[in-house]
């Protein structure tokens, strides 16, 4: 069970770092000695993938998962999700909490194995109260119901146990930035009731100009023993997010990708602002009867409202007549997004031999449902200042306070409204005989959109497999292969007769092949992987236009966009105090097939925006045997790629330090993120709003203390 595993991972990793800080015990040598040989060994290696829900050691299953403990999130001083991306080969920023993955924008995330992300619309995933992120990388559809073929994010929350823990630590940085966190676990009761309760605060500037955000999570949770084989486990959020200045865009650059701001200029003015407040509940009940029987159940409800402020940029244009473009056009939005959504599955597995040949057969279903309530109004301004109108903004020489938003000519607000309904049931069989580990599984989908202000409303259903094949060439050596399908429904307003609908959904297909190993005892822990991901029946424009003569231009269902690539991903004791990883990728996304006259969505040319031939990312920490210190270094490499209006995103090379120090319950960590302070677009968008420049250099200092 979870608990248990939780329970194991916890214990070992609080006995590995009081070892290491030096606690007292009856033998100072026998510490000393275990500092030398062992400290650093094994803290970012990965024993058990649960994201292709048959539990599994990575080497025992087809499915390429890549997985961030909690340990490298730790070393990292990671945040938030963007910190994380440069671990993950074929994984770089497309825009917020969106990625490009394999190739392909990717923008669902999903926790504990459930739709629902908290993080609505334009908010990036806080990790606070995440124990490890997993990354399944390709089409999931047969796992997971609808989405991305580049892959899906599991974010696997941190749950109660019984083995007493504390620890509050603060942080300090520049940009004004400070905060803090605590949190306690530990047993309620001595029949193994155990709870568990979390506060995070943290406040800081941004480096845009005006730019600042407060984050607030408050997290509490039990886990409830229903007998010694099944245990319940009851969880409560809070997600509190106020950023100043946003909704962030980009920052203009030329047509070579050369900034032609200042890379902390924004479009906002000092009272915009974007809010979140999310709340979510979530139930677990998870059991293993005998042990060739178990499952777990799980709901997870969320309410969330976004409301924002902000200034869009609409157009750059040369304010002085001397054939520079100085200036941006403004739109004023006001908006809210409210979402709520009920999330349910439920896992079970049964476990036998027939003979020779051992038998897991995983039978599942999963239920989304979302109401999804946007209200918006706006008005757009002109290249000069007019009475009730968002005045223009200098790139150059910026004036911030000059606009009156209160004295803008708004417009009624627009409503629409919208449900959304996912269900599937699925079914994977494993069989492993001798060194063979064989795979295959089926999923039955159904969907139904509304959009309630217009009345519209669309469902169909899809069907999806995926298979794979293992062979245990040695213990520490496997090579495996698999075939994965994805679908993605069309968008409710693009289903109507008048246009042509209504449309099969997109579809993805993937062949992925490659070797894992665990080398020299597990220390050398590494896979090498290529793959082909062909995705069809995106949606453009009918070349014949208005073909019902209707008044409607029609859309036609024929394009087709092929991923290849491929990915190394190594995690390595290097000795016993000195670890690293490795990521490297590959990828080539072009698009094969259109109608020769409209561009695919997120396309540039017959290549994708934001997709980066090549990309790689490194951590590597030592520890210092003596002095209780440890130091690491992080690189991360993106090539060049196209915005969405064809513009260059220049290649970047940056580097990040962590020193860390450790001396009884006492934890210091020293963060420098772009060390050299180099100036880069983390990703690219579309030429009026421009490039997301990546951060300047910052440093913070935390400090821990555990019980």
């Amino acid at each position: 069970m979870r608990t248990a595993a939780a329970v194991a991972a916890l214990s070992a990793g609080w006995a590995v770092a009081a070892t290491a800080a030096g606690q007292t015990t009856t033998d100072d040598t026998m510490v000393e000695e275990l500092v030398v040989t062992g400290r650093a060994q094994r803290l970012y290696r990965i024993e058990e993938i649960s994201s292709g829900k048959l539990p599994a050691a990575p080497l025992a299953t087809p499915i390429s998962v890549q997985v961030i403990n909690a340990d490298l999130i730790r070393d990292q001083g990671a945040r938030d999700a963007q910190d994380l991306y440069r671990n993950i080969s074929g994984v770089t920023v497309f825009s917020y909490a969106g990625v490009t993955a394999r190739g392909f924008r990717q923008e669902e995330n999903f926790f504990d194995g459930l739709r629902g992300d908290p993080y609505a619309g334009f908010s990036v995933p806080q990790l606070f109260n995440i124990e490890r992120v997993e990354f399944l990388k390709g089409p999931a559809g047969m796992l997971y119901g609808p989405g991305s073929p580049g892959g899906v994010f599991n974010y696997l929350t941190k749950v109660p146990t019984d083995q007493l823990s504390a620890q509050v630590s603060g942080v300090v940085g520049v940009e004004g930035r400070y905060g803090g966190s605590a949190e306690i676990i530990g047993p309620l009761a001595s029949n193994g009731l155990a709870g568990r309760i979390g506060l995070f605060y943290e406040n800081q500037d941004g480096p845009r100009r005006n730019a600042g955000e407060e984050s607030i999570i408050f997290d509490a949770g039990v886990t409830v023993p229903l007998g010694e084989r099944a245990d319940l486990i009851l969880q409560a959020t809070r997600y509190e997010q106020n950023l100043a200045a946003n909704r962030l865009r980009g920052v203009p650059t030329d047509d070579l990708g050369h900034f032609i701001a200042d890379r902390r200029w924004n479009h906002n003015e000092p009272g915009d602002y974007l809010n979140l407040e999310s709340e979510v509940v979530q139930a677990r009940l998870e059991a293993e009867p005998n042990e060739a029987f178990s499952f777990d159940i799980g709901a997870r409800w969320n309410l969330g409202l976004e409301v924002q402020q902000y200034h869009e940029p609409r157009g750059l244009f040369d304010s002085d007549g001397d054939g520079a473009v100085d200036a941006s056009i403004r739109e004023f939005r006001d908006q809210s997004r409210e979402q709520e959504s009920l999330s349910f599955g439920a896992n079970a597995i049964w476990s036998t031999s027939f003979g020779p040949v051992s038998n897991r057969l995983l039978a599942g279903y999963d239920y989304f449902f979302q109401d999804y309530d946007f209200y918006s109004r706006l008005v757009r301004g002109r290249t000069t200042a007019v009475a009730g109108l968002p005045p223009p903004l200098s790139l150059t020489e910026p004036q911030y306070g000059l606009a009156d938003p209160t004295t803008y000519d708004l417009p009624a607000f627009g409503y629409s409204q919208t449900e959304q309904t996912r269900q599937g049931g699925y079914l994977l069989e494993e069989l492993t005989l001798g060194r063979f580990i064989a795979t295959v599984g089926l999923r039955y989908d159904s969907f139904e959109d509304i959009d309630l202000a217009s009345g519209e409303q669309f469902e169909d259903q899809a069907t999806t497999w995926r298979a794979g094949l293992v062979y245990r060439i040695r213990p520490d050596l496997s090579a495996y292969a698999q075939w994965a399908q994805s679908y993605e429904p069309q968008s409710v307003s693009q289903q109507l007769p008048e246009v042509g609908g209504p449309f099969e959904p997109t579809t993805g297909e993937m062949l992925e092949g490659g070797v894992k190993t665990e080398l020299f005892g597990g220390r050398l822990q590494g896979s090498l992987v290529a793959y082909h991901i062909v995705r069809e029946n995106l949606l453009q424009s009918d070349p014949r236009g208005d073909v019902g003569g209707d008044g409607e231009d029609d859309l036609v269902a024929f394009g087709e966009v092929t991923s290849k690539g491929v990915e190394f991903d190594l995690a390595a004791d290097l000795t016993p105090n000195w670890v690293l990883t490795l990521a490297y990728a590959y990828n080539d996304t072009r698009i094969t097939k259109d109608n020769g006259l409209t561009a695919i969505t997120n396309a540039v040319a017959d290549r994708f925006a934001n997709a980066p031939e090549h990309q790689a990312g490194f951590w590597t920490r030592y520890q210092l045997p003596v002095r209780n210190l440890a130091i690491a270094l992080g690189g991360d490499y993106v090539d060049v790629r196209q915005s969405l209006s064809g513009q260059k995103v220049r290649p970047y090379l940056i580097f990040d330090a962590s020193l860390i120090y450790e001396t009884g319950p006492w934890r210091a960590l020293l963060r420098v993120d772009n060390l050299t302070d180099e100036t880069y677009a983390a990703s690219g968008f579309v030429d009026r709003t421009g490039h997301f420049p990546g951060a300047p250099r910052s440093v913070f200092l935390e400090v821990t203390r555990r019980w």
